[in-house]
């Protein structure tokens, strides 16, 4: 039920039709309240001493964040810096600030904040009210020298140095904010820096809401080796499943990009598009018959939580990894750098 609205509301967000002209009053409605809460958050926001890089988007969903965040963190851990990762940690338990470690399960911190810390190793922290989490973690490690905050693009309570601003190549749809259109935001507040998660076939020009952005970056997401969910050292091309029958299934805010991927590699998949976060169960896979299942990295760690799917040995997890300019690292890293030493805050 809850996928098929989504479904029904992304295809509504993508044009100007008679959803969006019914829903318009309640779209007013909303950007007055989200203005006003702005206004009054912006007036308490919290300094931190460190620099705070907010990675977030305006098109409600998954966009491609946690590929970015990854990739920026990796980035800075090479430049000798000592990043640490905020999160909401959306679909987590835990109704308190919480650190992510290994051990920690899934539905306690989320997947995209486990996704995050199994890949860098840097400090994670969760919780609901941001400012808290980076109070935590710089507590915790006070060797901590930036902050990136995975979603806190609204968060206006917890204040931020530099803004990155992510689409997908659906852009600002039909550029309303929720609930008429897919926006939390609309497209012209400020940002430093406009990124576009799209593969290179696809112009700018071609992008709703993008095509006059400054500072605009593309970012591609490329897919790595395969690994089996069961035996991890085991590893295919994505190629490679080409000749045989495929399922694959996606609980992430955007599925068709993960079964576009897919088709890309030559594969032609029965698919399984499940609710962003949704949670898996044993029973899921129990009438496939498909000689491979391929999910995504995001949904690879809650699956491996769950012993019916962890010792299947069909699945295999396919992993994407960001893409990003040279020119665009090189320049948030001195911006960064520059916050270090004390310049004022963007």
């Amino acid at each position: 039920m809850r996928l098929s609205l989504e479904s029904f509301l992304h295809r509504q967000w993508q044009q100007r039709g008679w959803w969006s002209w019914l829903m318009r009053p309640l779209s007013a409605l909303y950007g007055s309240i989200a203005r006003r809460r702005r206004q009054q958050e912006s007036a308490q926001a919290v300094k931190l001493a460190v620099p705070v890089v907010v990675a977030g988007n305006l098109f409600v969903g998954g966009t491609g964040k946690t590929p970015l965040v990854i990739a920026i963190v990796r980035h800075l851990q090479a430049q000798g810096m000592r990043p640490g990762v905020i999160s909401r940690g959306y679909g987590a338990q835990a109704s308190s600030v919480s650190e992510v470690r290994e051990s920690t399960a899934v539905t306690q911190s989320g997947d995209e904040p486990w996704l995050i810390h199994w890949h860098t190793g840097v400090p994670v922290f969760v919780g609901r009210e941001r400012t808290q989490a980076a109070q935590a973690l710089l507590q915790a490690y006070p060797e901590t020298d930036v902050l990136i905050a995975d979603d806190g693009l609204q968060h206006y309570r917890l204040s931020r140095d530099i803004e990155l601003v992510l689409f997908d190549q659906r852009g600002t749809g039909n550029g309303l904010l929720l609930p008429a259109g897919p926006l939390r935001e609309l497209p012209d507040r400020r940002r430093d820096f406009t990124i576009l998660n799209a593969p290179l076939s696809v112009a700018a020009q071609q992008v709703p809401g993008v095509t006059d952005a400054q500072n605009l970056v593309r970012m591609q997401l490329q897919t790595a080796d395969c690994w089996q969910l069961s035996d991890p050292a085991q590893q295919r091309a994505l190629s490679s499943f080409a000749a045989e029958t495929v399922t694959a299934a996606a609980g992430i805010g955007h599925p068709e990009r993960f079964f576009q991927t897919l088709r890309s590699a030559g594969i032609q998949p029965q698919t399984m598009p499940f609710a962003d976060h949704y949670q898996f169960s044993a029973t899921d896979f129990q009438s496939c018959d498909s000689q491979t299942i391929l999910i995504t990295e995001k949904d690879a760690v809650k699956c491996l939580q769950i012993p019916a799917l962890k010792n299947d040995r069909r699945i295999w997890v396919v992993p994407v990894e960001a893409q990003l300019t040279p020119s665009f690292l090189a320049g948030l890293t001195q911006m960064i750098s520059e916050k270090q030493r004390g310049s004022p805050s963007a």
